[in-house]
């Protein structure tokens, strides 16, 4: 009977909520009849210390591999890459001289399931949790601070995605309480001792009454227990968000709740002046004999050289971490680091920056002082093709230089202005040339989809990078990261189409969608472009002969599979 229908005894309408529905209630059990009292019980967070900070790199959402880093943008990876989280470890590394317990855990590098994490939670409960964000794995990493305030830590998240979307993630997420914003090490350290202060002025490690102590007596009103007062013994495991809310009030360079709950957003923090006042990460906490990268034989790991890039290009990520200042590490401190992994077992390492070659004088200092020393580590590095020249190249070589990995983009000109790319097609030519006259490996990166993209530029691209002397090409989907001169562009312009931040994924598709190349155009031409320069007997001939070397055969064989899976699926589209 509808609710315009009328009763036919009694000719009144009766609304739908006031329809008999014939279950029928009976009354609660009164105490006496209940079987005993509860008892107390002793949880085991009750007998065992709890670890101080964790600094994590989260699970695989699928078990497939994904990078993350704080500096970089996050992504699935098929070329087998397993990304070195020294950024983690030197996070590690400060709060540990701050006089507190680390542990530094990257579950992508052990290849931990989310059933090994939780029991390591419920095992360690930290009392902080700083995770690495990114955006193609945004919820699965958010799942982490759920476990975590499962165990009553303070979550906090780093990473490109969430400082310049600090607000938005801390509103989607309620179970992160912090987003450290830019640079992180001295701003975790801040909140840590903040927190800790104002917990030891309110007293707010005493004994809280989270349960009714009346309500576990059988002689009780209620006809439930509060249980929670029981397994507890009226301890909270973790802080209250109002004495979060009140020790961070004034902190810098963080977004969080306030006691009222609405997010805030702190004014910056200033960039640490002096990296060397860093100490040196904890790479011993680090699964390091897992990370490998193509060509390679036998583990790698990075090595922080400097931070900040002065170049302009307008989709580069630096625009949200270490902007146009740039700081340098002292060659000897650097040295430092690289004796220390050699006398792990390390024999391969990555410098780390945004620009490796961004000042002469630095790489001539830390090249000469590798030659004095005689240290036998062979070394990779990142560099653009207008920031160093055949001496350069020659001198990096003699100190142990094996690999350069570029940032070549495009082969068209007008695709490069209008990037600001700063370089030319021919200035790419010259240099890519002068590094393999000298010995040293190249690894190209493009760019399929860069503002001003047409077929015809995309084929410019793909003729470049087979002209190239290129070991390695590897061909991106562009990506406008927010906080990015690029995201701006192609919000104004109506660019982006997408229905999560996992949709943000480099590799497997794309969120652009121009009126003249679509996102499966864009999609069609980046697996063509990887078809057309791989499959020729050059690349064929350099993955055979690195296959022959019995540490990276599997690890090859890995890579050449998922790329022939990748190449070969859905290669139907514009121009096919």
């Amino acid at each position: 009977m509808s609710e315009h229908e009328t009763n036919a005894t009694n000719g009144k309408h009766i609304a739908p909520g006031d329809k008999k529905q014939g279950i029928k209630l009976v009354a609660p059990a009164r105490a006496d009849e209940r079987a005993g009292e509860i008892k107390f019980v002793d949880m085991p967070r009750e007998k065992h210390p709890r670890l101080d900070v964790l600094v994590l790199n989260p699970p695989s959402p699928d078990g497939d591999l994904f990078l993350r880093d704080i500096a970089r943008v996050g992504r699935r990876t098929r070329d087998g890459i397993i990304w070195p989280q020294t950024a983690l470890a030197q996070i590690g590394a400060v709060v540990q001289q701050a006089g507190y317990t680390v542990d530094v855990v990257d579950a992508i590098g052990l290849e931990m399931s989310w059933e090994e994490f939780e029991r390591y939670m419920y095992k360690q409960k930290p009392r902080y949790m700083i995770i690495h964000a990114t955006a193609p794995t945004l919820t699965n990493d958010m799942r982490t601070t759920f476990i975590g305030k499962a165990v009553g830590a303070i979550t906090m998240a780093i990473g490109t995605h969430v400082t310049p979307m600090s607000r938005e993630t801390l509103e989607s997420y309620p179970t992160l309480d912090i987003v450290v914003r830019g640079e992180p090490e001295m701003t975790i350290l801040d909140v840590i001792q903040t927190i800790d202060r104002q917990v030891e002025l309110e007293h707010a490690t005493e004994t809280v009454p989270v349960g009714n102590p009346d309500l576990t007596s059988p002689w009780r009103k209620l006809p439930f227990p509060d249980a929670s007062y029981l397994t507890t013994r009226g301890r909270f495991l973790g802080v209250y968000p109002q004495v979060i809310a009140r020790a961070l009030r004034e902190t810098r360079g963080i977004a969080f709740r306030n006691e009222h709950g609405e997010v805030q957003i702190n004014p910056d923090r200033p960039f640490i002046e002096n990296l060397d006042s860093l100490p040196l990460p904890l790479h011993h906490m680090l699964p390091w004999k897992k990370y490998k990268v193509p060509i390679v034989g036998g583990p790698y790991t990075f090595v922080l050289t400097s931070r900040g890039c002065p170049a302009g290009c307008r989709y580069c990520i630096k625009h949200v971490t270490y902007q146009a200042s740039v700081r340098h590490r002292s060659p000897q401190h650097v040295l430092e680091e690289m004796y220390m992994l050699k006398e792990m077992g390390m024999h391969h390492i990555h410098f780390e920056a945004d620009l490796f070659t961004v000042k002469k004088e630095f790489v001539y200092d830390l090249c000469n002082a590798i030659i004095k020393d005689g240290i036998k580590l062979q070394w990779s590095c990142n560099s653009r093709v207008d920031f160093v020249d055949a001496e350069e190249l020659a001198l990096m070589k003699k100190a142990g230089c094996f690999m350069i990995a570029w940032g070549l983009e495009s082969g068209s000109e007008a695709v490069l202005k209008r990037a600001r790319k700063g370089t030319t097609v021919k200035r790419i030519e010259e240099t890519i040339t002068a590094s393999r006259k000298v010995g040293i490996k190249n690894w190209g990166y493009f760019i399929i989809g860069l503002p001003g993209e047409t077929v015809e530029t995309i084929q410019q691209t793909i003729a470049l990078s087979k002209r190239l002397p290129l070991d390695i090409a590897l061909f991106h989907i562009a990506t406008p990261y927010p906080g990015t001169p690029f995201y701006y562009e192609a919000v104004e312009n109506g660019w982006i189409q997408m229905d999560r931040w996992e949709d943000y994924d480099m590799y497997n598709h794309t969120v652009l969608n121009y009126p003249h190349l679509s996102s499966k155009d864009l999609e069609y031409w980046a697996k063509r472009a990887a078809r057309e320069w791989s499959l020729r007997p050059g690349p064929i001939m350099t993955f055979l002969k690195a296959a022959s070397n019995r540490e990276t055969l599997g690890h090859l064989w890995k890579i050449g599979t998922n790329h022939i899976r990748w190449m070969s699926g859905s290669l139907t589209g514009s121009g096919a």
